[in-house]
């Protein structure tokens, strides 16, 4: 049985950072914003909390300003605790960490594992949108008595060239797995969460170490396993992995669909975020809004279609938004036609724009941008 004080929690926050360096310029992978009023980190810790976990240690690795002051003490997810609770752990004792060196920042936060009590670790990366239970994955883990489980979906890899692929037999044992291969047909492929116990987690990092080895699946997970025994849960329900940044647009579009939002979005397991006490969305008398996610704070006055607006956006009269994520704080004069577009947080559009992409390119207006 999964108890809270049995499993502990590690997010990775920058992995697969160089997939979208447009929106992490300046920020961390897991404070890149998301659905109107959540970051991506929320999902993740949102699954872990509601899963039973009370400690959790979030790894960072440099631009973390904006998302130690989305974190904060870790109130919002009921992590501010006199014992257990939120770990912000920059990766000290290493000088710079390899683009898809996860065993190495582990390494550097070995202190903080070894001083841990949890029987088992829960890893998971920052860049998959879900809504999953953890105690089914962890139930699984326990049943199969695997040495280690990691939770893929079955399906078309989003990406071409950057998952890992899985052979699983009717046993949910893995027997081959293929390290960032892409596949033109329907496979079962890794969603960047998986569960070890930690004393064996750490004997795997410290081997690895010794070796000259840094890449958490190749060199850890694919070498075990011959001589362990490697399990995948295979999760079914929604779920978007940001692997670019067409395929972040859209996972901000597909919110549009209601089974979608039911999915991720479930009374009983809740996503929780910073709470920013604002007013709610104002509609002024001429404006026009059909199919969007309008966040409180909002002050609309021209034509919304098909968006996705961010706390405190204003759209001025005249103005026609279309297929468009625009982020907080940002303003949209006057008679300015958009669509297709990412704008990030605080943009001014002046009066009179119009700027245009396409589905399968949008275009991106950066963090502070006049246009």
């Amino acid at each position: 049985m999964m108890r809270g004080n049995n499993v502990m929690g590690i997010l990775f926050a920058y992995v697969h950072e160089e997939r979208v360096r447009e929106l992490t310029q300046n920020r961390v992978m897991a404070s890149v914003p998301f659905g109107g009023r959540y970051r991506l980190v929320d999902f993740p810790l949102s699954n872990m909390v509601n899963s039973g976990i009370n400690k959790v240690g979030v790894i960072t690795e440099q631009n973390y300003q904006s998302l130690m002051d989305h974190l904060g003490s870790g109130k919002a997810w009921d992590l501010s605790r006199k014992r257990e609770g939120l770990y912000l752990l920059p990766p000290f004792g290493a000088e710079t960490i390899r683009t898809d060196g996860k065993i190495e920042t582990l390494a550097s936060v070995m202190r903080f594992l070894k001083n841990s009590h949890e029987e088992y670790v829960l890893l998971s990366d920052c860049d998959t949108v879900a809504n999953i239970d953890y105690r089914d994955v962890f139930k699984f883990h326990s049943e199969k008595e695997a040495d280690i489980t990691v939770v893929y979906r079955h399906g078309m890899s989003p990406d071409s060239d950057k998952n890992c692929l899985y052979t699983v037999d009717p046993e949910g044992v893995i027997r081959d797995m293929l390290v960032k291969r892409g596949s033109d047909a329907d496979c079962n492929y890794g969603i960047g969460m998986s569960i070890i116990g930690r004393e064996k987690l750490m004997e795997l990092v410290e081997d690895c170490m010794a070796r000259n080895l840094y890449d958490f699946d190749r060199d850890l997970l694919q070498r075990c396993l011959p001589d362990m025994r490697v399990c995948g849960y295979e999760f079914t329900g929604a779920a978007y992995q940001v692997t670019s940044f067409g395929s972040y647009f859209n996972a901000n579009m597909a919110l549009m669909d209601p089974k979608v939002r039911t999915q991720l979005f479930q009374p009983s397991r809740p996503i929780y975020t910073k709470v920013r006490d604002d007013m709610p969305a104002k509609y002024g008398l001429g404006s026009q809004i059909s199919n969007s996610i309008v966040a409180d704070g909002c002050i609309i006055d021209g034509e919304v279609e098909n968006c996705v607006l961010f706390r405190g956006v204003k759209v001025k009269k005249g103005a026609k938004l279309k297929n468009c994520v625009i982020m907080q704080d940002t303003v949209v004069g006057e008679n300015t036609r958009l669509d297709y577009v990412v704008a990030d947080k605080n943009v001014v559009f002046e009066n009179d724009r119009t700027l245009m992409g396409y589905q399968t390119y949008p275009v991106y207006v950066s963090k502070g941008s006049k246009v």
